[in-house]
């Protein structure tokens, strides 16, 4: 099979459902170590829990052939339940509300209330629905009620970030990472819903990083303080913080290059001015700045503002968010430059990012290419290389699951079905 056509994604989607059924524990899903075991030194998170969730219902709706000894559709659908019943029970924080970022077989580990887990709570809750699970639809009202009561900032346009347990003091940290993972779930909320304030609203965050990201030669500052005003040095001695580095993170301009051409054709002509040109922006950025870098290929993971590279780990998301982008790209202005970037960079994922004997794909790489977990130990997740998987046979909008319930599915992936799948 060659990387990036129609079959090979078919068989890394099946790959990855089948590294996925073995996360499970009884608070949910945990994180798999490089072997596909889960680590139980680590406590259940709920952004894995979440993000496998809506995986898994994705898998539901796109109802292809399992990998052999994987997860047939009943088995899918089991571990949606699996998930919504983490969500609703060992997760959920039944006298506070909302949820907990991380518990084990005692009770919560991590009380706090962080905006970037909620935003996955919303972003399965809609794919569980749209697969049909039982209760899904009640845990997306009861997360779209958190968000907008605790971490939706009308003023500002903006999430907020984080409070403790009571939600009596919220920390004055606020970030884009966040908001960014917000925008996908609103996105898909709004999409599944037919509720068109959570489509406006990502494009409030959107116009926001826009703005920001054209301010500093299209690289996005990530950190600001409870004004909103941006803290460039933020985490400088702590370069490879997994979720707040220093500096601009380039899988993140890649990353909201998808976002921004979604965000712009699910509000057409309501949609906030610029947004596609900034996608182009945003991604030749990135590309510039990460791909080859220091010589070798593979994305680094942060630069400074300069675009020097400051953190030269390569991590498969920002892989599965560059052949998205280029993907995405490709497919909304024709232009093949982006097919053959794409075609590229799969090339590159096949050969040094996707795991051929263990599942799934390496999540981090030193700069000589050779595996490491200085950032990203294991393989906690397949959310961003699933969906790398998906996107170039799905629409462009609207989001994931709701593309998938409108087609009823996938075709055999060898069969021609009016979508675009073949990378040129």
């Amino acid at each position: 099979m060659i990387p990036g056509d129609p079959a090979y994604l078919a068989a890394q989607r099946a790959d990855l459902l089948c590294f996925l059924a073995g996360a499970v524990r009884p608070e949910g899903f945990g994180w798999l170590d490089e072997a596909g075991a889960v680590d139980t030194t680590r406590p259940v998170e709920l952004w894995i829990t979440c993000r496998m969730t809506h995986v898994a219902a994705l898998g539901v709706l796109a109802g292809e052939v399992p990998a052999p000894g994987g997860p047939d559709s009943a088995a899918l659908r089991a571990l949606v339940d699996h998930g919504l019943a983490a969500l609703r029970g060992p997760l959920r924080d039944a006298e506070h509300g909302g949820w907990f970022g991380a518990v084990g077989p005692d009770g919560p580990l991590v009380s706090t209330k962080q905006a970037y887990g909620h935003a996955f709570v919303v972003l399965a809750a809609p794919s569980a629905a749209a697969a049909g699970a039982p209760g899904a639809a009640v845990l997306l009202d009861e997360a779209l009620g958190v968000s907008e009561a605790r971490f939706w900032d009308e003023a500002a346009g903006l999430s907020v970030e984080e409070w403790d347990r009571t939600w009596t003091t919220l920390d004055t940290y606020r970030g884009v990472n966040a908001n960014m993972h917000t925008v996908e779930a609103y996105l898909a909320a709004g999409d599944v819903t037919g509720d068109r304030v959570w489509h406006e609203r990502a494009g409030r965050i959107a116009a926001h990083v826009v703005a920001w990201a054209g301010a500093n030669d299209w690289r996005i500052p990530e950190h600001f303080d409870a004004a909103w005003a941006a803290l460039l040095e933020h985490n400088r001695d702590v370069p490879t913080h997994p979720f707040r580095p220093y500096g601009a993170t380039v899988g993140h301009g890649l990353e909201w290059t998808r976002l921004l051409v979604a965000v712009n054709r699910t509000l057409g002509a309501d949609a906030p001015t610029g947004l596609a040109q900034a996608a182009v922006a945003l991604f030749d950025r990135a590309v510039a700045d990460g791909w080859a870098a220091d010589g070798a290929d593979g994305f680094v993971y942060t630069t400074d503002w300069t675009g020097a590279a400051v953190v030269r780990q390569r991590m498969h998301w920002v892989a599965a968010e560059a052949v998205n982008a280029a993907t995405t790209l490709h497919r909304a202005t024709g232009q093949r430059r982006y097919a053959a970037l794409a075609k590229t960079w799969w090339a590159h994922i096949d050969t040094h990012l996707v795991d051929h004997q263990s599942g799934s794909w390496h999540h981090e790489l030193d700069p000589t290419l050779t595996r490491a977990s200085t950032v990203w130990p294991g393989k906690p997740d397949v959310y961003h290389a699933y969906q790398a998987a998906l996107l170039p046979v799905v629409p462009l909008v609207p989001s994931f699951a709701r593309a998938l319930a409108e087609a009823g599915g996938l075709p055999d992936p060898l069969v021609a079905n009016g979508w675009p799948t073949q990378i040129p």
